[in-house]
């Protein structure tokens, strides 16, 4: 059972079925750059997320497991780089592979939800949003991802509508990131029980998942699909796999929206080094501008 990539775009196959290493020197180099900052960052991150939800807090789930979702991606990415290619254990991690990704792009929409819920729904959120719903969804998104992964190459024949299936699938999300960015946008006005830095970390958080899922999910999916309709490759499929590999790194920000007051001293410290920027300009400027009076005067 073949990947996605492997069965399309990737030209990791031969016509006679055998995987090829094809990848250049510069994916190689990008992909272990990645690996080597994003999985002790994850790792980090993982831990210092679980702390917050020991602390009665339920918010983190589903980012929790979007970055054990990102932590798969990285392991996958480490032993296909590492294994002889066309050996099982690099077809069995593009699998992995596929399962976490699918896994990132449904906690990806269960985060931009419990975000949206906050502030449209602060009420039920509050009764209902525990922590037993929260893993009980975990669960099932995991259950899911692993399922339909399988279920669509079980069920297919050949790469043609696995291909097209799974493109599909991670369409899906588009929709619904741009609604719980727009409703909550439109909710803010209204809400009177949200304090305005938790506002803030609501915003960043959704603008930061709709952004990654929109630069660097959405054109590898267009792409995917174009290509297996119409055999138009639009873009280089190697630079759209290099900025799939780099959506988990993006993902390490939400950390930064989960905790309290790291917003507010993210924006304290932009302000500070861009005061300090101006002043110094400004500094510059005058020593300029007296330069140029003493040698106008001369």
């Amino acid at each position: 059972m073949e990947d996605l990539y492997d069965n399309t775009t990737l030209e990791y196959l031969h016509e006679d079925g055998e995987l090829q290493p094809d990848f250049s020197t510069a994916l190689h180099v990008m992909t272990w750059i990645v690996i080597s900052i994003g999985l002790p960052l994850t790792l980090v991150a993982i831990y210092a997320l679980v702390s917050l939800v020991r602390g009665g807090h339920v918010a983190p789930i589903y980012v929790i497991n979007l970055l054990v979702s990102d932590l798969i991606q990285f392991c996958c990415m480490a032993v296909r780089e590492a294994a002889p290619w066309g050996g099982t254990h690099f077809v069995f991690s593009f699998i992995i592979y596929d399962i976490g990704l699918m896994a990132s792009v449904g906690f990806m929409v269960c985060v931009a939800l419990e975000r949206y819920l906050v502030i449209a729904c602060p009420l039920w959120h509050r009764f209902r949003g525990n922590l037993k719903v929260s893993l009980v969804v975990s669960i099932m998104v995991w259950a899911f991802s692993i399922i339909l992964h399988i279920s669509i190459y079980f069920a297919s024949s050949g790469p043609l509508v696995p291909t097209i299936l799974l493109s599909i699938f991670f369409l899906l999300p588009f929709p619904l990131l741009i609604f719980f960015l727009a409703g909550t946008l439109k909710a803010l006005s209204a809400s009177i029980s949200v304090p305005p830095e938790e506002k803030r970390r609501i915003v960043g958080a959704l603008v930061l998942v709709l952004l990654n899922y929109t630069l660097l999910f959405l054109p590898m999916i267009i792409s995917l699909l174009v290509e297996v309709i119409s055999w138009i490759e639009l873009i280089d499929i190697k630079l759209l796999l290099i900025f799939l590999q780099l959506s988990p790194l993006v993902d390490l920000f939400l950390y930064v929206f989960m905790r309290k007051g790291a917003v507010d001293k993210l924006l304290a410290c932009l302000c500070r080094c861009r005061m300090t920027r101006e002043q110094e300009q400004g500094q510059i400027n005058t020593v300029n501008d007296d330069t140029t009076g003493r040698v106008s005067s001369v």
